[in-house]
């Protein structure tokens, strides 16, 4: 069954094919979730709810583009409800110059496996969390993000800069990185 057939029997309403459907994706979909959330259960919550707006949107996806980029999507802004209905930034800060990239020692991915690295993403505070992942992982620009959350560009600028000074921290903590590697 192709991904277009598919679709097509998921909006007629076929259980077997919506569970296909779930199936191929829930598990790269839980990850991304997870990273928008605190814990597991949180991530379980933000991934059922995106399940249903894809589910309730799937008559819309024309087929342009990736069928899996679109569930994405769907999820991260499910996981952006999520964070607006719970949380809001705790201030705005200005910042004049701050290296928006990230470095290549930044991370030591040789030292660090992807479960021990979302952890630690995950005990950042969620504002922080939140902008790392949508600038740093989803590759949104500083400008998306502020309309997305309603903040100023500034205000994701220095939550983004504080959130890596955070995982730099925690790296070494861990012991993943040496002091002198920040």
């Amino acid at each position: 069954m192709t991904e277009e057939q598919l679709v097509k029997a998921c909006i007629s309403g076929d259980a077997i094919a919506q569970k296909k459907f779930y199936d191929l994706f829930a598990k790269k979909m839980m990850g991304v979730c997870l990273r928008y959330s605190s814990n597991a259960d949180e991530a379980q919550d933000v991934l059922q709810d995106g399940f249903i707006k894809v589910f309730n949107k799937l008559p819309d996806f024309v087929n342009k583009g990736s069928l899996e980029g679109w569930v994405r999507r769907i999820m991260v802004n499910t996981a952006l409800d999520q964070y607006r209905k719970n949380k809001k930034f705790q201030q705005d800060v200005e910042i004049d110059s701050v290296s928006y990239k990230l470095e290549n020692n930044d991370f030591i991915v040789e030292r660090i496996n992807a479960q021990d690295l979302l952890k630690i993403i995950q005990s950042i505070p969620e504002g922080y969390r939140v902008v790392f992942n949508l600038f740093a992982i989803e590759g949104y620009s500083h400008k998306e993000i502020a309309e997305q959350l309603g903040v100023t560009e500034s205000t994701s600028k220095s939550q983004f800069s504080r959130a890596k000074k955070m995982l730099r921290k925690r790296l070494v903590e861990s012991n993943i990185v040496e002091e002198s590697e920040r």
